[in-house]
């Protein structure tokens, strides 16, 4: 009850049906985010595309300037020099069939992204029924099937983000924590959103993007007034 109490008194500093500048969503955001950790920001962009179209998927990856404020764990299947190169470059984890079976056998998902050469993806698809529900398969587009791999594991721990549609049309993505300030996290904001604007589709029509909310991960939403898409 403790926390419903907290949100019934956030939700009481501002007026949730109006939208307010950037600065002052920021400054909200982080007022009402009152949880006792460090509570994650993240930003929701509602966008004027059909989900259901092939051609208007809005998806794609950024390093945010600032980071997203938590270290992820990475996962590098590689072989040889790659397998170095991912060591080198700071993979948690790297491996080949032994720990493609490690999956599959012991259920073990102690990692946050998954990253791998193309020529080891054969080895990959064959779990990739457990990989794809839990959001962990490798993609050529979200640049985590790769012959780079030091590079890709140095953006992953750097702060890199993928952002992608879902079906009601929403993209939800984290731009930070609260102890980033207003400042970072309003640097991150600025960042993601223009990504997202120059990933509109050329079949969109009408207005691109329908609102923009940031909010805290046990704060209310706070609406964001936004012109540029």
């Amino acid at each position: 009850m403790k926390l419903a109490k907290k949100y019934a008194e956030s939700i009481k500093l501002y007026d949730r049906s109006k939208s307010y500048d950037l600065g002052e969503a920021t400054k909200l955001v982080l007022e009402t985010a009152k949880a006792k950790f460090d509570e994650t920001i993240e930003l929701h962009v509602r966008l004027g595309v059909d989900p259901r179209q092939a051609d208007q998927q809005v998806r794609g990856v950024l390093v945010l300037p600032n980071g997203t404020g938590k270290t992820k764990k990475v996962l590098v299947i590689a072989k040889g020099d790659k397998a170095d190169a991912a060591t080198a470059a700071g993979a948690d984890y790297v491996g080949a069939e032994e720990t493609i079976q490690r999956i599959q056998s012991q259920n073990w998902f102690d990692f946050d992204v998954m990253i791998t050469t193309p020529d080891m993806m054969g080895m990959v698809g064959r779990i990739g029924r457990i990989l794809g529900p839990k959001g962990l398969m490798p993609n050529p587009k979200s640049g985590t099937v790769t012959m780079d791999v030091a590079r890709a594991v140095q953006e992953v721990k750097a702060g890199k983000v993928e952002y992608r549609l879902d079906k009601t049309a929403i993209i939800h993505c984290p731009i930070g924590k609260k102890s980033f300030g207003p400042d970072k996290i309003t640097e991150n904001f600025n960042a993601l959103m223009d990504a997202i604007v120059k990933a509109k589709p050329a079949t969109s029509k009408g207005q691109y993007i329908k609102s923009v909310t940031v909010t805290s991960t046990m704060g209310p939403g706070v609406k964001v007034t936004y012109n540029k898409g």
